[in-house]
């Protein structure tokens, strides 16, 4: 780790997840020996914020959630460089400005944003005074986990997925727990309403409190914790309030720099951005959807690593680089020992022929979406297939017609059938 405050590298990676480790892995298979550091606003080394919740729940430490150990680093020759954080992009002159320990102008010669995104704090009136906690971060998941031990009662508001990892937690811990989602189900933007259903049944089961189609209306201050009320006049309270109603990504550093954004960072099919040099990729891009060519944020981890390795290799000039193909979501999902996963928009075209089959003796629930044979769409609770091979059919364009009823019934089966039989 290093202690330049000045300096200069040919490739220059801001951001350690995913997307920053996977474009490192690239560059160093075609390019064994130029200068690469990473650069990280964290003041830890690098780890996945998919495992957080593992930590919240105290099923593991910070120590055991580390993506990559500095000897790695050490032996790949890349500079990892923590607490540092960008404030500024000059892309006319490559240069970026950091700011923390070990900090100053760093010159580049090929750049990679791969800053992530931070959580959303909605303008509640109120929230300013509240006391509350995020969950994005492994700070924030080490300060979550000591907060459990002195809570009786928590609201999470936001019925994503980790929102819904955090309350299983609490209530796994003997909290009482309430979940508030403006939407009028759980987990809106990956499953239907049969499956959100599913979902909701078993956190009824294990004791929370389930508030959909509500909205936080207001926060106060109340007897060393908080009270929201909400727009049907309810009222809650809460000792421990968490924020998990979204994240957006954190553009500042890139004013005045002339590079193109919306909600993210524009890139085109290799992660480049509007200026030379400069690529961007993970949660902080917005790269073409697989479904049409409109640029889209699509922050999950499937994404984020195929988007860095990607960057990686357009970076070192790897002639094995093929472009982008568009983001698919794929999100899998354990809750109270059952399974869920979504992959594909969530958006049911108009001409979409739609299967489903549902055992609720069981729970087992499948809904499946094609349109002119081919998947567009699959998720499932308690039905077990392999999300990855499923994503390939969909970005294969597979047509499923000869073998749909066969699909249905069994997906996993026949998808890595057809796996073996196309992937050579």
């Amino acid at each position: 780790m290093s202690e330049m405050t000045m300096g200069e590298t040919r490739y220059l990676i801001v951001g350690s997840s995913h997307a920053a480790l996977e474009a490192a892995a690239a560059i160093r298979m075609h390019d064994e020996e130029g200068s690469l550091a990473i650069v990280t606003r964290d003041r830890h080394l690098p780890y996945s914020p998919t495992v957080l919740p593992y930590v919240v729940s105290g099923r593991s430490t910070p120590e055991q959630v580390l993506l990559r150990d500095a000897e790695y680093f050490s032996a790949r020759k890349i500079d990892y460089r923590p607490g540092q954080s960008l404030v500024a992009v000059r892309p006319a002159e490559h240069l970026v400005q950091l700011e923390g320990a070990g900090g100053g102008e760093l010159r580049y010669e090929k750049l990679l944003l791969a800053t992530g995104a931070s959580p959303v704090v909605p303008p509640i009136p109120g929230i300013e005074k509240a006391s509350y906690h995020v969950l994005r971060t492994l700070d924030d998941a080490i300060g979550l986990n000591k907060a459990i031990g002195a809570t009786r009662r928590a609201v999470v508001l936001g019925a994503g997925l980790v929102g819904m990892h955090a309350a299983e937690n609490l209530a796994k811990a003997g909290i009482g727990v309430t979940i508030v989602e403006m939407a009028d189900q759980l987990c809106a933007g990956y499953f239907d309403r049969t499956a959100a259903n599913l979902i909701e049944k078993a956190f009824t089961d294990h004791g929370a409190t389930i508030r959909t189609g509500r909205r936080v209306i207001g926060m106060m201050p109340h007897d060393g914790g908080t009270t929201l009320a909400l727009d049907n006049g309810e009222t809650l309270d809460a000792d421990l309030l968490l924020v998990a109603t979204g994240v957006r990504p954190e553009l500042g550093y890139l004013a005045d720099s002339g590079i193109a954004t919306d909600k993210g960072i524009l890139v085109d099919d290799s992660m480049q951005t509007s200026a030379a040099d400069v690529w961007a990729a993970g949660d902080c891009a917005q790269a073409r959807s697989f479904y049409s060519n409109a640029k889209v944020m699509n922050a999950i981890l499937p994404d984020a690593a195929e988007q860095g390795r990607i960057a990686g290799m357009a970076m070192a000039g790897d002639p094995g680089l093929r472009n982008y193909p568009g983001g698919v979501p794929l999100n899998t999902y354990h809750f109270f020992g059952r399974h869920a996963i979504s992959v594909g928009s969530s958006r049911q075209p108009e001409n979409a022929q739609v299967e489903t089959r549902f055992d609720e003796k069981s729970g087992r629930y499948l809904r499946a979406c094609f349109v002119d044979g081919r998947l567009q769409c699959i998720h499932g609770v308690n039905e077990f297939f392999d999300g990855g091979v499923m994503a390939q059919l969909i970005l294969r364009r597979v047509d499923l017609d000869p073998v749909r009823e066969r699909f249905v019934a069994q997906p996993m089966a026949v998808g890595r059938e057809l796996m073996s039989q196309l992937w050579r």
